[in-house]
């Protein structure tokens, strides 16, 4: 069938896997090289990441299977060269790169794994000197942890059967390289822990590439180091290789032979530097018991007769027996003294005193206060005659005597003010100074405005 001649009409899918065919047949085992961006690690484990330089960009993944062996932690901004397969995702019809293997470009995986490792378990306080703790100097059994078949271990007993044959020494025997190496040495420092026998634990391998040294660069194994309650010697490798559990470790040794020499000290230096001690220790003594029996002498010919002690004893307790009686004396007369004048400060303070003068004070008062209340009486007085004299001046029946009257209207009794209040026939009564007489009215004549007006102003 030739697609370019005749009229093929394909679906989606199959045009897809028309190229995907053509790119894993001819795209297969390709080594690409980028720098990583937009990684992704989901819980299923896979890698989603793109490859990218300065002109493209590339899907990529990594399935869970290339991911778990990588030794390294991948990281977006890492320069990396990746062997894998292009081929084409259907859903979305794009192109990617399925990785098989990835490693960092100019830096071996498992150097960049260690670098990592190393600044991540730095930034937690694993390596830190303070919570190193300190090697015991006469430990009575030591703890090995190493392969029993290495030359480590033969190294280790050689040097502590030469320096303290009558060390106990407990073994553990472990694999030091391989898969699953790291998880026995961390099992193998935690059962040290837990039987509780050894003092300190040397943790030794023999030398070897970095791959060969791997598993002391687990993370498992630089925890149970920095868990153990032992302290913890590493002798991995040679002088110049260092690992992980060698930063962890309490102590470093450059070689399996120089931590037991750090653990053991040599018995006949030991014995040489006790007998010399001994003898130092005998040489002061002597010393001391010599200062000490010259200083008693001293002492002997400063002591004098107990008699001569006794008078001065005597002299003195005469001496203060006269000052103290001296004393006594001027305390009573002190008293005597404050008593009299206690006595005076009393009688003039006397009840009596201040019943005569308080006396005399109320009389005064008594008097003040009578002359205040005439006073006041006679001020009421004239105030009261005033107003009466006012109030007499007003009275309704001072204006009757003068001859004028009262009219009300009967039978209510209210006051008449205005002619308009009465009609014909109407019954007033006429309150005058003297009595009261009761009138019928027969005729109304009202004043005229002006006259009533002129009238009005002039009263």
């Amino acid at each position: 069938m030739n697609l370019f001649t005749e009229k093929t009409i394909l679906t989606v899918s199959q045009l897809t896997n028309l190229i995907r065919g053509v790119l894993e047949e001819n795209f297969e085992h390709l080594w690409v090289e980028g720098e990583v961006s937009n990684l992704a690690m989901p819980a299923s484990g896979h890698l989603y990441f793109t490859l990218k330089d300065s002109g493209a960009t590339i899907r990529c993944v990594m399935f869970r299977a290339a991911a778990k062996a990588l030794k390294f932690r991948l990281v977006d901004g890492t320069r990396v060269v990746l062997r894998g397969r292009v081929t084409v995702y259907d859903q979305r019809g794009d192109y990617q790169l399925i990785g098989e293997y990835l490693e960092p470009q100019g830096l071996g995986s498992l150097q960049l794994a260690f670098q990592q490792l190393k600044e991540r378990l730095a930034k937690e306080g694993l390596f830190a000197e303070t919570r190193k703790k300190a090697i015991p100097l006469l430990p009575q059994t030591v703890g090995i942890i190493t392969s029993p078949t290495g030359a480590a271990i033969h190294d280790i007993l050689n040097v502590i059967g030469r320096r303290h044959a009558d060390l106990r020494i407990v073994i553990c025997p472990v694999r030091v390289q391989g898969e699953g190496a790291a998880f026995e040495i961390a099992a193998a420092i935690y059962d040290m822990n837990s039987l509780g026998e050894a003092e300190v634990i040397i943790l030794a391998r023999g030398g070897g590439s970095i791959e060969d040294l791997w598993s002391f660069n687990e993370e498992v194994v630089a925890r149970a180091i920095a868990a153990s309650a032992i302290p913890v010697i590493s002798a991995v490798g040679h002088e110049v290789d260092i690992t992980i559990a060698d930063l962890a470790a309490d102590l470093r040794a450059p070689t399996p032979s120089a931590a037991a020499e750090l653990v053991v000290n040599s018995k006949v230096q030991m014995s040489a530097d006790c007998a010399a001690l001994e003898r130092r220790l005998s040489l002061a003594m002597q010393r001391k018991l010599a200062e000490a029996a010259s200083r008693l002498e001293i002492r002997k010919l400063s002591l004098k007769a107990p008699g001569l002690l006794i008078e001065r004893f005597l002299q003195r307790v005469d001496d203060l027996q006269q000052r103290s009686a001296d004393a006594m004396v001027g305390l009573v007369h002190s008293g005597r003294q404050r008593v009299a004048a206690a006595g005076e400060a009393l009688l003039y303070k006397s009840p009596l005193h201040r019943i005569g003068s308080t006396r005399e004070q109320l009389q005064n008062l008594s008097l003040r206060s009578r002359n205040v209340m005439r006073a006041c009486l006679e001020e009421a007085c004239s105030s009261v005659a005033v107003a009466a004299g006012r109030l007499e001046s007003l009275s309704p029946l001072a204006v009757l005597a003068r001859g004028y009257a009262v009219v009300r209207k009967l039978p209510v009794g209210s006051p008449v003010r205005r002619i308009r209040q009465l009609a014909l026939n109407d019954c007033v009564e006429l309150q005058f100074a003297d009595g009261a007489a009761a009138c019928d009215v027969r005729s109304i004549t009202a004043a005229e405005p002006y006259k009533l007006d002129s009238h009005s102003s002039r009263h």
